[in-house]
């Protein structure tokens, strides 16, 4: 359930990102939360080699030049909200009853602070009870045992789980009898995961970060840097030195692409920054396949006009198929339908295209707002057909780079937890721990929750995260939830998933990414997989929230013990009791990971292995990359509708929101907005400030989210944007990629209805 705030105080947007502005909202965090002197001194600790992780985005660090500060304003805000002095004990679950907690914003409940005690909700009770691990672990055990069939629980995973923790859980659920494992890729890059593996074998992004130190090209589509991978800029910035032209592809001109003033250095403080983007392309929402194609045209068009000068013949010849009918799709394809399809005039993509063309080296670069809508694994494969017309994969300075927006979340994959497993990793798993893997494929987020309101999920587990306000069509995913006889939360902090619940739930609090992790053998350290492919340590430094926490893997291993333990051979408790046990498995198990540990030790960290960014090796039908063809996705808005876009503010990290404030939109005191053009206002007669109701359809239902507050915004017309999770109940649960499911958060037609 969305909960309005306040009318917004809407000002002009700066020019610039970062700046000495992002250095005082650090320290505004870190007083409120942590204690200035304290949170300084840990913050020192992130990023660095024998500290943790940053518990944020999945940026990658510097290896040979890593700074000493090694942490973006984002990310200090992540560390803060872990490692806050407020606590959530016993005494505030007697207070607040499950029904006056749902009554509270997504901030409120996150702002209380760590979670302390196990708790559990009974039958019929409005309030949580305090419960002992073990009771709890036994309880979770009844339930789990009593199904008729494995296949009757789901087990959802978030992308800050370590990669130790990750790989026992799969371990557990497979070893229980299913592979219902839905993560939060599922709901973000799948999009990306799927086109990739279908064209050039593999789901991963080609680049390594020193690629961007030998990049000509820049495009980065469908992504707002600033606010959601800042550490980004400082790479761009350093690409701009060298002489890279960048290129933005998104319907709002971000202040964090257009300049950064780099906080770690003199001119940041005093002088103008970085001006980041030399071509900001306005596509409209969901524009992105024809802007694509436009850019292909035009590639096209010049080789034909200087045969042999634009187009890397010998590439396409040696290492793609599909070229031809590619081509002639293209060539078939009208600028006006470009020009239609996209928002942006032929001028501008020629001159878009002219950039890629007088570069030897491009890298693109994508996030959300290319993998969230139907047709996004057309978006994400038009990108590589892209790449492949000027040989830009498998060299340096060149390739596919989606950025994944949590910090774990490609490692969670890796280590197998997917509900579409291959066979040669169930396998391999089978074989190193003696017993025989489910095979069918399990259920992804959106058929986990079909699957629930069906009643065919009796028992929901979550290991971390917030599903209940990160899925879409919020109204049938908490009707859903309610249904489930078991719901199990592994969690730090409080969030709206702790209210939405089955008849019976538990609370299971955890240590974070920055605390101490001591276990019987010694203290630990896990790793994690950022966004380029590269596994590093992480150990945490702080003192844990609370004697009763314990780490995920201590908690996986307890549950496992309770279900499984009495019919399984593998010593779930002596795993957890030293963590190089558990990697001493992987290494065996997960490709590119042999002597898992001893490679650590000796090198720090691990890349893993790349076919087609190290070889020019595509693991794909054809054993080569494939061009595609996709149509142009229709506008989509029946006259009188909007296409409205989801997005994220600059005081937030995925569903936990820090403040009502966006600062670099304008906007304070209240995240109820609704992003308009001046020109779309005029039409409907709308001044700033006005109030607003969005309405969605889908099959013969409405959904409708009330009192918005209009804001005037550089946005292409016919298009707007809200808030994301606040939006969330307009999202149709239908509305999902085509071939990988991913919900399409970013292009959902709405009407405007003046309040």
């Amino acid at each position: 359930m969305a909960i309005p705030g306040k009318k917004p105080v809407i000002s002009e947007p700066p020019e610039s990102a970062a700046g000495p502005a992002a250095v005082k909202s650090v320290l505004s965090h870190l007083n409120d939360k942590t204690g200035l002197a304290s949170g300084a001194a840990s913050l020192l600790k992130m990023n660095q080699p024998g500290g943790f992780d940053c518990p944020g985005c999945a940026w990658p660090e510097e290896t040979e030049h890593r700074k000493r500060l090694e942490f973006c304003e984002n990310g200090a805000k992540a560390f803060a909200d872990e490692a806050t002095r407020r606590r959530v004990a016993p005494e505030f679950f007697a207070h607040y009853s499950l029904s006056e907690l749902e009554e509270k914003s997504g901030q409120w409940l996150n702002e209380q602070g760590r979670l302390t005690q196990p708790m559990v909700k009974k039958p019929g009770a409005d309030n949580y009870v305090p419960i002992t691990w073990f009771s709890a672990c036994e309880l979770i055990a009844r339930h789990l045992n009593a199904l008729d069939d494995p296949n009757e629980a789901a087990f959802y995973t978030s992308g800050r789980t370590s990669n130790e923790a990750a790989f026992l859980w799969q371990l557990f659920v497979r070893a229980y009898g299913t592979n219902n494992m839905p993560d939060c890729s599922n709901m973000c890059h799948e999009s990306s995961g799927t086109a990739m593996t279908q064209v050039i074998g593999s789901g991963k992004g080609t680049v390594r970060l020193e690629d961007f130190d030998h990049a000509n090209a820049i495009f980065v589509l469908g992504q707002n840097p600033g606010s959601n991978h800042p550490r980004m800029l400082a790479a761009l910035e350093r690409a701009k030195a060298k002489g890279a032209k960048i290129v933005t592809v998104n319907p709002l001109n971000e202040p964090g692409s257009r300049n950064f003033r780099n906080p770690q250095k003199l001119s940041g403080w005093t002088g103008k920054g970085t001006d980041l983007t030399d071509l900001h392309v306005p596509v409209r929402v969901n524009g992105d396949v024809a802007f694509l194609k436009g850019l292909c045209k035009a590639l096209l068009e010049a080789e034909t006009a200087n045969k042999g000068h634009v187009l890397d013949r010998e590439f396409i010849k040696q290492y793609t198929t599909g070229f031809e009918d590619f081509a002639a799709d293209v060539a078939s394809t009208s600028w006006q339908s470009i020009e239609e399809g996209s928002g942006v005039g032929e001028a501008v993509i020629r001159e878009a295209a002219e950039i890629a063309i007088k570069a030897h080296t491009t890298i693109c670069c994508w996030a959300m707002g290319l993998t969230q809508h139907v047709n996004a694994v057309a978006n994400i494969q038009e990108v590589i057909n892209f790449l492949m017309l000027r040989g830009n994969l498998g060299k340096q300075g060149a390739g596919a780079c989606p950025v994944r927006g949590h910090s774990n979340v490609q490692g969670d994959r890796t280590m197998g937890v997917w509900e579409k497993p291959t066979p040669d990793f169930l396998e391999r798993l089978g074989a190193e721990f003696k017993f025989d893997p489910p095979q069918a494929h399990g259920y992804d987020t959106i058929e986990c929750l079909r699957a629930m309101d069906a009643g065919k999920v009796k028992v929901f587990l979550a290991m971390g995260g917030n599903f209940a306000a990160a899925t879409p069509d919020s109204d049938f995913v908490e009707q859903a939830l309610r249904k489930v006889d078991l719901t199990v939360q592994i969690s730090t902090k409080l969030n709206r998933s702790h209210l939405i619940t089955g008849e019976t739930a538990l609370i299971l609090p955890v240590l974070g990414r920055t605390e101490t992790d001591r276990q019987p053998d010694g203290e630990q350290f896990v790793t994690v997989e950022n966004s380029m492919g590269v596994v590093t340590r992480s150990q945490g430094r702080l003192r844990p929230a609370s004697e009763f926490l314990k780490s995920e893997v201590r908690v996986v291993a307890e549950i496992a013990e309770a279900v499984v333990g009495p019919r399984s051979t593998i010593k779930w408790r002596f795993l957890a009791d030293d963590y190089h046990r558990i990697r001493d498995h992987i290494g065996k198990v997960v490709s590119g990971l042999s002597s898992f540990n001893d490679r650590l030790y000796d090198d720090g960290q691990i890349e893993l292995p790349h076919a087609v960014r190290d070889a020019r090796e595509f693991a794909t039908a054809s054993g080569k990359a494939e061009f595609t063809v996709h149509p142009i996705a229709e506008p989509g808005t029946d006259p009188g509708h909007y296409m409205m876009t989801t997005i994220r503010s600059h005081d937030q990290f995925n569903t936990t929101v820090y403040s009502q404030n966006d600062r670099y939109r304008g906007i304070s005191e209240s995240r109820w907005v609704v992003f308009m053009s001046e020109a779309d206002m005029a039409e409907l007669k709308l001044e700033a400030g006005d109030a607003v109701d969005l309405v969605s359809s889908s099959g013969s239902s409405e959904r409708r989210l009330e009192a918005l507050s209009v804001v005037p915004y550089r946005i292409p017309r016919r298009c707007i944007a809200t808030y994301y999770p606040e939006a969330n109940p307009l999202i149709p649960f239908d509305a999902v990629a085509t071939g990988a499911n991913t919900p399409a958060y970013k292009s959902v037609p709405v009407r405007i209805i003046k309040a």
